[in-house]
């Protein structure tokens, strides 16, 4: 008898300790299926595991396309991304720059799991949400517990950084104005009323991460 086919191996990687643990405690429910072998931020070596899953929180825009090439220019890794943008244009930079797959965060945990175990067997997969079907998001973000929306933890982590309106506007590909209301929201459940307030409140809540550009 034929052994069983052994489950793809899966790297998270992201800067932030809290969306990798939130990652891996949703895809160790379905160990079966795909087994999580790499937790940290570095860029994991290629004969340990099958797939990168490149949690884009991290390192949006121009950052993570950079980071998205190199790693798979310098890998034999089948890398994935997985992000909350899922514009047409950007997928498709994705795909051209290497990437086996692109996920969005709007997907169910099954969902998740049926395309990452797709991608292993060699399909090159893009799951993303219409319009009219949002599925409740997975995984887990810096600021959840504080009430603070995706869009709004990384416009906050963005900020920590050091980066103005408009460049948060330019990496995340939204107006000023839709920056602007993130900010304002995020500033509310904070308790913040300047930025210097806001970047004290995050390097205090853990929205610090390393530049390994």
């Amino acid at each position: 008898m034929p052994a069983s086919p052994q489950p793809p191996r899966i790297a998270v990687l992201n800067d932030y300790e809290i969306v990798v643990a939130g990652l891996a405690r949703m895809l160790a429910e379905h160990r079966d299926q795909v087994r999580v072998v790499e937790l940290d931020a570095r860029e994991p070596a290629s004969d340990d595991v099958d797939i990168v899953l490149f949690d884009t929180f991290a390192h949006p825009g121009e950052e993570g396309e950079k980071k998205l090439s190199r790693i798979a220019d310098t890998s034999e890794t089948k890398v994935v991304v997985f992000a909350w943008n899922t514009d047409p244009e950007l997928v498709e930079r994705a795909i051209s720059q290497g990437a086996a797959g692109y996920l969005s965060k709007a997907l169910s945990a099954e969902r998740l799991v049926d395309a990452l175990t797709a991608v292993h067997a060699g399909t090159r997969v893009v799951e993303t949400p219409s319009m009219r079907s949002r599925i409740q998001a997975v995984g887990d973000w810096p600021g959840r517990e504080h009430g603070l929306r995706p869009r709004e933890s990384e416009v906050l982590a963005l900020i920590a950084r050091g980066l103005s309106n408009q460049e948060i506007a330019s990496s995340l590909y939204l107006s000023i104005n839709s920056v602007k209301t993130h900010i304002r929201n995020a500033y509310r459940k904070i308790g913040a009323e300047r930025r210097s307030q806001a970047i004290r409140w995050a390097f205090e809540n853990g929205f610090t991460a390393p530049r390994s550009m």
